[in-house]
């Protein structure tokens, strides 16, 4: 069975690096050795294959192709790009890759992404580290083949497709891109965030939603948010040297708003008797992203369930250190971990 996961995603590799230093520097966690776990990461380039088909010979382009993507290539060309569904006789899909890989928009996005990712050995070594703690916290974790690719701005920064990572680079190529600003569905605040810094942390995320699923939107808030609290906290472990910036996806003004109304934005939640409620919509205002949190200052930012979430979490495994990341993932008693995280913030 597949699955598909959708996370979106100054952008310069030596930024990234120093983000990583300070973020080190500034880690009160003592992080376990892993260098000993071996992990070798190589990114299949999807995106540099793909182009390289004669647009004359489309069709035994996409043959030769599917040879060495034969799981990626059909979740490509049906779910990604949604040309219908993929088989070696459907006449319509290469007349659809031909006006794809012929239009002046995707040759001008291809050539972008290739300037700005001629290679991406940063990004293997980021991933490979991030795989060895995957595979420290979790034994049985499989390392996944990693698959590049382009979906004309499609709102694909990383999928899962059974034992495949994909990760769509034209996601990636900095705010100040100016496409991103001609399209409606990307307003600022999400844009800010199509920096290649967020790759790593929506890779890791995508791959932790494929094994452990969020609730259903229904789902009581509370629960919703410790679910999503959950897989900040793993977040945290995976990748120890990112800054919790990019790993909740809130600027530092955001962040620093939340830490110093800690207690205020709990006690919005108590005192509007929120917890307990099941209505999607009313959830989706913090849970979902924005720009801010509807009802909350200014300075609260949007997905601010997440933030919440993650000091129950904390608190929850203050109280219970014998617990491994493994063990809190497979606990499914979303209440229970509430009940018992007694969290209280000051």
């Amino acid at each position: 069975m597949q699955r598909y996961i959708n996370k979106i995603s100054g952008s310069c590799w030596l930024a990234v690096l120093l983000l990583i230093t300070y973020a080190a520097c500034k880690s009160r966690k003592k992080v376990p050795d892993v260098s000993h776990i071996p992990v070798t990461v190589s990114v299949a380039r999807f995106d540099q294959d793909l182009i390289q088909i004669d647009t004359s010979h489309v069709a035994e382009g996409l043959q030769s192709l599917q040879a060495r993507y034969p799981v990626f290539l059909p979740a490509y060309v049906e779910h990604i790009m949604e040309f219908g569904a993929y088989n070696d006789s459907a006449r319509q899909i290469p007349l659809q890759m031909r006006m794809l890989l012929t239009h002046k928009d995707f040759r001008f996005l291809q050539e972008t992404v290739q300037q700005k990712f001629p290679n991406l050995a940063p990004l293997e070594k980021e991933l490979a580290q991030g795989f060895r703690y995957m595979k420290y916290y979790f034994p049985d974790f499989k390392v996944p083949r990693v698959v590049s690719f382009i979906s004309a701005i499609g709102n694909y920064g990383a999928v899962t497709i059974d034992t495949i990572l994909g990760i769509g680079l034209d996601m990636y190529l900095g705010s100040d891109f100016p496409v991103y600003a001609s399209l409606p569905d990307y307003p600022a605040y999400m844009v800010r965030r199509f920096s290649p810094e967020y790759i790593s942390t929506n890779s890791i995320q995508a791959l932790a939603q494929q094994r452990y699923p969020l609730p259903a939107p229904g789902s009581r808030l509370v629960e919703q948010m410790v679910a999503a609290g959950k897989q900040q906290y793993l977040l945290e472990q995976i990748l120890p040297e990112i800054p919790d910036t990019i790993r909740l996806g809130y600027t530092k003004e955001q962040l620093e708003f939340c830490h110093e109304n800690e207690r205020m934005i709990w006690q919005y939640f108590i005192q509007n008797e929120l917890l307990y409620k099941s209505d999607w919509q009313e959830a989706m205002h913090f849970m979902g992203d924005g720009p801010t949190t509807q009802g909350m200052p200014a300075g609260a930012p949007g997905r601010i369930g997440y933030f919440v979430g993650l000091q129950i979490i904390k608190s929850y495994m203050d109280k219970h250190p014998e617990l491994s990341l493994q063990q809190l993932m497979e606990n499914k008693n979303l209440a229970e971990i509430f009940n018992e995280a007694k969290y209280r913030p000051r």
